[in-house]
């Protein structure tokens, strides 16, 4: 194994608490980078909240219409003038997450680009949201996976499944190839 090589087990180290079990998040959002709130549904859905935490632009990293999902999209947010962009992501270890890594990671800079602040979410706040803020924080700050996610969970109890941790450990083999992650 080499220095970046990270297991899932790693990874699932960094996300227990220290009685070694997971904790689902203790508030509906929040702040885990700067411009980056990372929450559940009621806020996502909730328009006078969201202008309080003067979000510009929201990911709905679980867009569709199933139990698995939240149903919101553009014309949802057309009178506040928040930009939405949707994922249709389901909370599975075998749904590939990764393939929307690029776009989700290029929303949240453009947004944060213009000074915005960006409410990125799923229907906890937990798995698929997290492991989009993470894979942002890998493209778009050179963190390797465990920096990343440890950044994420500093702020936040959040839980990617297997399927996107292991997803997130192929994204950090890649970037480490192309020597696109800070050296430690």
């Amino acid at each position: 194994m080499t220095d970046y090589e990270v297991s899932i087990q790693q990874l699932n180290d960094l996300l227990m608490d220290e009685n070694g079990e997971f904790c689902m998040p203790s508030k509906n959002c929040n702040e885990v980078y700067p411009g980056i709130v990372l929450g559940n549904e009621s806020v996502a859905t909730n328009i006078t909240r969201l202008q309080q935490l003067g979000v510009t632009h929201i990911l709905n990293a679980a867009e569709g219409q199933s139990d698995m999902h939240v149903n919101t999209d553009a014309e949802f947010y057309a009178e506040t003038g928040i930009i939405y962009h949707g994922i249709p992501a389901l909370d599975t270890d075998h749904f590939d997450l990764s393939a929307y890594f690029e776009e989700a990671s290029n929303f949240i800079s453009s947004a944060l680009l213009v000074k915005g602040k960006v409410y990125v979410h799923c229907q906890k706040g937990y798995s698929r949201s997290a492991a989009l803020v993470i894979a942002y924080l890998m493209l778009h700050h050179r963190m390797d996976v465990r920096a990343a996610l440890a950044t994420v969970r500093e702020k936040r109890e959040i839980g990617p499944n297997d399927g996107f941790l292991h997803q997130l450990c192929q994204l950090n083999d890649r970037l480490e190839g192309e020597g696109k992650l800070s050296p430690h």
